[in-house]
């Protein structure tokens, strides 16, 4: 993996805290975006290259009652998946949940839908070069985000930053 390969840095996500795990998720909506830290290489090379505990990100794509689905870009190809594995995945069943500060209304709700649309089924890009036709997690809520908002969230910065 190059360690000079650009990472778009969702951490820096400018949103009101929603809930950090042991504690119960509180309800979420469509648009919050989900950290965890995954176990598994390539994500803690992530972690220690960016020295945050969180490696992993998606963003709610629906909430249907109890069931929430989550969208990410993971290994082998980008989707959706139940909240519930989604966070089982997180080491010590560490999770945050960051909601933008500017809730997302219906066209902006639909927006997102289409932009994960577009963006589901593409090969994760274990390099993390923003020129891949690949995808990274980071990367996909950013795109996600920006499609459907028109912010842009996060920034780019090099691992050695």
């Amino acid at each position: 993996m190059s360690w000079s390969a650009l990472l778009l840095s969702v951490a820096l996500l400018s949103p009101v805290p929603v809930a950090a795990a042991p504690a119960p998720l509180p309800p979420l909506a469509v648009g919050d975006v989900v950290f965890i830290r995954v176990p598994f290489r390539p994500f803690v090379e992530v972690a220690d290259a960016t020295g945050s505990w969180t490696n992993h990100v998606g963003v709610v794509v629906a909430v249907d009652g109890d069931e929430v689905q989550v969208a990410e870009s993971t290994v082998p190809w980008s989707r959706r998946t139940p909240l519930a594995r989604f966070v089982a995945r997180s080491e010590g069943g560490r999770v945050a949940v960051r909601r933008p500060r500017q809730p997302l209304d219906d066209d902006a709700r639909q927006r997102l839908q289409a932009a994960v649309e577009r963006r589901l089924h593409v090969r994760y890009d274990p390099g993390f070069d923003l020129a891949s036709r690949g995808q990274f997690c980071s990367r996909f809520v950013h795109e996600v985000l920006l499609d459907a908002t028109g912010t842009a969230v996060g920034q780019v910065q090099t691992f050695e930053q």
